[in-house]
């Protein structure tokens, strides 16, 4: 297995993105995977546009905003919307990245690594670093044996957990992450892995935001997922009805 540095959750900030890809370990990485919903956010466009210039050295794996947002810019999408930001990025997209994100797949494996964006089964399962052993077994059920590290994102927050001698890792979230500010992202290495939150400074990337995104409430998104950062246990109070599956 090759040097890997998982970025997940970048949800259409571009500063947080330039953050982490300014990061060492990532330039060194032989391969950046980014492991669903990399557009849902307030620069969709942008981030879309600098991840696909880096060419064959980065590997997409579909989210669930991903997903969403193919139905939203078809006008497919059925029920309520997450946020109010999703629609409108949807709109924003070209008629070729919808085609790319559509035909990405939701799991890519190097070696013994697998990486997803919610579970390998699901690309909208919640599990958390304390959901009980018996429902982490259901959800790794259908990983073949040969699989031993499993790296996803989805609930933006980031651990390492071992599940029956199997390594579980959630490299957490670029765009949004939770329990503590910076964006947070996955280094996997045949030695091992290692979470990793870049430095970023949030009062300088909410003006970029402000400055260069055309999203009507940007203002609003920008004070409720960059300048303000949820707590772990805000999380996983918030995330847990979902995850009693």
């Amino acid at each position: 297995m090759t040097r890997l540095a998982v970025l997940a959750d970048v949800h259409g900030v571009l500063p947080a993105l330039e953050a982490v890809l300014a990061e060492k370990d990532v330039r060194a990485a032989h391969t950046v995977v980014v492991a669903g919903d990399v557009v849902s956010g307030p620069q969709p466009r942008e981030v879309f546009e600098r991840l696909k210039a880096m060419g064959d050295r980065v590997v997409w794996v579909r989210g669930n905003a991903d997903r969403e947002a193919v139905a939203m810019a078809r006008g497919t999408f059925t029920g309520e919307a997450p946020d109010a930001v999703s629609p409108w990025a949807a709109g924003e997209l070209t008629d070729a990245q919808v085609e790319w994100l559509d035909a990405l797949p939701t799991t890519v494996t190097f070696g013994d690594v697998l990486v997803c964006h919610a579970t390998p089964r699901d690309d909208n399962e919640v599990v958390l670093v304390d959901s009980p052993i018996s429902r982490w077994l259901e959800v790794l059920s259908g990983v073949p044996d040969s699989i031993r590290t499993v790296v996803c994102g989805h609930t933006h927050m980031p651990f390492v957990r071992q599940v029956d001698r199997r390594t579980v890792v959630n490299a957490g979230s670029v765009g949004m992450p939770y329990g503590a500010p910076g964006p947070s992202w996955a280094l996997v290495t045949p030695e091992g892995v290692q979470l990793r939150r870049s430095a970023l400074d949030r009062a300088s990337a909410a003006d970029q935001i402000m400055n260069n995104s055309t999203y009507p409430g940007r203002q609003e998104w920008v004070d409720a997922y960059l300048l303000t950062n949820y707590s772990d246990t805000e999380a996983l109070d918030a995330f847990r009805a979902r995850a009693e599956g």
